[in-house]
């Protein structure tokens, strides 16, 4: 089996000596801020927790809730990433204006990637999969968006895709290596996977102590993994890359980027992303605490309601620099 290689050093980040004295009005957000199968009226009754919506597909247990608030997190996160990695859909070495590509897009959310997919590469055709049915119905003539289940075996058949994406699982799966396994077996030989994902631990270079909350908050989120098996840790220790190497997947390259929370950052890219990636987690944070802590962890309403508190403090705490480790890993199915 390959061995995956060690991921490059990421680019640094240099911090706004004058961050701390600007406005964080609106506007510095920029002006761009913003299916095939046949779906049972069961499926479109969507379980309620304290105002949220969530999924109610089979036996799925997905702890983000699938309502406008979320979806508007996803859309935000899309974008903030789009930045991070300068406007590439993807970073695995596929030709898709070479030749027609046929494209999995594992748990495509509201759709986003894969209709940006299609609409650069129109020879390609894509399919979005995913266990809510939220996605627009107006899209590009060569995406379609299908409800599944990816932690069942799948029904496509072997050999359908050149290239299958993932990105923002976190905490999705109990077996990553099986789901690898289905990647690998419907991908054409020669084709590629690609999952990127974030840490559930906030980090900072700054010297001196760090705000508690961010280790409070992951070793929450450590709780919720040992409670319910789905793993929370997929960028800690590059888990993706060890489970794709586990899968039967060669050529594995894995890199990683730290995505600053606010617009600390003196690079205008980074100042760009860190806005946008601040805004998507202050939008989603209630999303992503709320089923977790109540439902699977005990907790009352209101003690949620106390983290997010610090948590927002946290986050609108000039004197901190904090970023979200986020992790790429690609790998190859044998041509063999």
């Amino acid at each position: 089996m390959a061995e995956a290689s060690n991921p490059p050093a990421t680019e640094q980040l240099d911090i706004d000596p004058n961050f701390q004295n600007e406005d964080d009005g609106d506007s510095a957000y920029g002006s761009n801020l913003l299916s095939t199968t046949s779906l049972t009226s069961s499926i479109l009754e969507y379980r309620k927790l304290h105002g949220r919506t969530y999924q109610n597909f089979g036996d799925v247990e997905y702890w983000a809730p699938n309502d406008d608030r979320q979806n508007e997190q996803l859309d935000i996160n899309h974008h903030m990433l789009s930045l991070a990695l300068d406007n590439k859909l993807f970073v695995a070495p596929i030709d898709a204006k070479a030749k027609s590509l046929k494209v999995l897009d594992l748990g495509t959310g509201t759709g986003m990637w894969a209709m940006d997919f299609a609409d650069e590469f129109p020879d390609s055709e894509v399919i979005g999969t995913d266990v809510s049915p939220t996605q627009p119905n107006w899209v590009p003539p060569n995406c379609v968006f299908e409800l599944d289940d990816a932690s069942k075996t799948w029904t496509f058949p072997d050999n359908t895709f050149d290239y299958i994406h993932i990105r923002y699982m976190i905490g999705c799966f109990k077996d990553w290596p099986a789901v690898y396994k289905e990647c690998l077996r419907c991908l054409k030989p020669g084709g590629w996977l690609e999952h990127m994902d974030c840490s559930s631990l906030v980090q900072s270079d700054d010297p001196g102590p760090k705000d508690p909350i961010w280790k409070e908050w992951s070793a929450i989120f450590d709780h919720v993994q040992e409670a319910t098996g789905n793993n929370f840790n997929l960028i800690d220790n590059f888990e993706i890359a060890k489970f794709m190497e586990e899968a039967g997947f060669t050529n594995i390259q894995k890199k990683l980027v730290k995505v600053p929370i606010g617009g600390w950052p003196a690079q205008q890219k980074w100042k760009d992303v860190g806005l946008y990636n601040k805004l998507g987690i202050e939008t989603g944070l209630e999303g992503f605490a709320l089923f977790a802590l109540t439902t699977i962890m005990g907790w009352q309403y209101e003690q949620v309601q106390l983290l997010l508190a610090r948590v927002r403090a946290s986050l609108n705490d000039k004197k901190q620099h904090n970023y979200n480790p986020w992790g790429i890993a690609w790998a190859q199915k044998p041509k063999a």
